[in-house]
């Protein structure tokens, strides 16, 4: 088969994979598989991290994501999130289990010293306990609820990640049950972002791997090419180099170089995951 390649347009997102993929959980849907044990990547430093932010400014970029595993298991997470906000944005993806009140205090200080917005943008899979832990570990609703508070108790305003792990979370009914959550939290400009399930990592033991078919190819192109794909606009940084995007950092031919200027050249769509992305409209983007 021969894949279809999509273009770098313009490079204004950067990703980071600070917290490596090692994490506090290990989520029966997890994409990059990340759990206390996870050493594929390990957490990035500040001393690592720099020379991409200032390469980053020089390309352009717009934004900055950190993921992990979970971001605030990086001891220098907050120093990492002061350097970014004389950048830009910044929008840290975390599971919510490392939110106590000292943490949020500093970030809202960190958000208030800086021209720049700070998102934390926080991991659940239900809106109850019922729902939710069968899928991230026993007890970890309740433990998400208090991270979530204490951002909002801080003066943050928190956005809900929200996968379709199960099946009515994309319903109108099961978007009002996590509105409804927010509100109970204090929140009253509530924020939710619902993501596809992408059959990668843990998720493959939990549902299944793709089928042979789910793969894109040359004529599945839309008029307008492949400009609606993240990776048209992104790139993702790891300990061991830079690669496309968010979701394929356990591929290693996705990584593309050492430094972001190796990663400008066109990328082909061979892999099962870019089908889901187009496909769906997945954009790992708040």
């Amino acid at each position: 088969m021969t894949h279809p390649q999509v273009q770098l347009c313009s490079l204004d997102t950067l990703w980071f994979q600070v917290g490596g993929t090692v994490c506090n959980l290990a989520c029966s849907h997890c994409l990059v598989s990340a759990s206390p044990t996870n050493r594929t990547h390990e957490a990035m430093s500040l001393e690592q991290i720099r020379p991409f932010l200032a390469e980053g400014a020089r390309l352009g970029v717009r934004e900055y994501y950190f993921t992990g595993g979970e971001p605030f298991l990086n001891p220098e997470m907050e120093r990492i999130l002061e350097a970014t906000l004389e950048l830009g944005p910044a929008t840290v993806l975390t599971n919510g289990l490392l939110l106590d009140p000292d943490r949020c205090a500093r970030l809202k200080g960190i958000e208030d010293a800086s021209d720049y917005s700070l998102d934390l943008r926080v991991s659940l899979d239900g809106y109850d306990a019922s729902t939710n832990d069968p899928i991230r570990g026993t007890g970890t609703f309740d433990r998400v609820l208090r991270g979530m508070r204490n951002l909002v108790l801080a003066g943050l305003n928190p956005v809900i990640t929200v996968t379709q792990a199960r099946c009515d979370v994309a319903t109108g009914e099961g978007s009002r049950k996590f509105i409804q959550l927010l509100a109970e939290l204090g929140i009253d400009k509530p924020r939710l972002k619902v993501l596809p399930v992408f059959r990668i990592g843990a998720e493959v033991e939990r549902s299944g791997a793709y089928e042979n078919w789910q793969r894109l190819a040359a004529a599945d192109a839309p008029e307008n090419g492949w400009d609606h794909l993240q990776c048209s606009t992104c790139r993702m940084v790891t300990d061991q180099g830079v690669w496309v995007c968010p979701i394929l950092v356990n591929e290693p031919e996705a990584r593309m170089g050492e430094r972001l200027a190796d990663t400008l050249d066109p990328f082909p769509l061979k892999y099962q995951a870019c089908w889901t992305c187009h496909v769906q409209g997945a954009t790992c983007r708040t």
